[in-house]
């Protein structure tokens, strides 16, 4: 019998960092991915997701009224 372990994630590709922001590459790679410190080996880009919780922590507003 295996055994299934679930690892969480703490760096990911640029396409999953875009999702789990919720927006398509092309406005991450437009708005975030300068924003954001990245790690680079090659062709390979992935990004911390302490950079992205980050990032949503300081561009996050508070709501009118709210």
């Amino acid at each position: 019998m295996s055994v299934t372990v679930s690892i969480p994630a703490i760096a990911v590709r640029r396409e999953e960092a875009a999702e789990a922001i919720g927006m398509s590459l092309d406005s991450f790679e437009r708005y975030v991915q300068s924003d954001l410190r990245l790690i680079r080996r090659g062709r390979l880009v992935i990004v911390p997701t302490s950079e992205l919780v980050r990032w949503c922590e300081e561009n996050a507003a508070p709501t009118i009224g709210g």
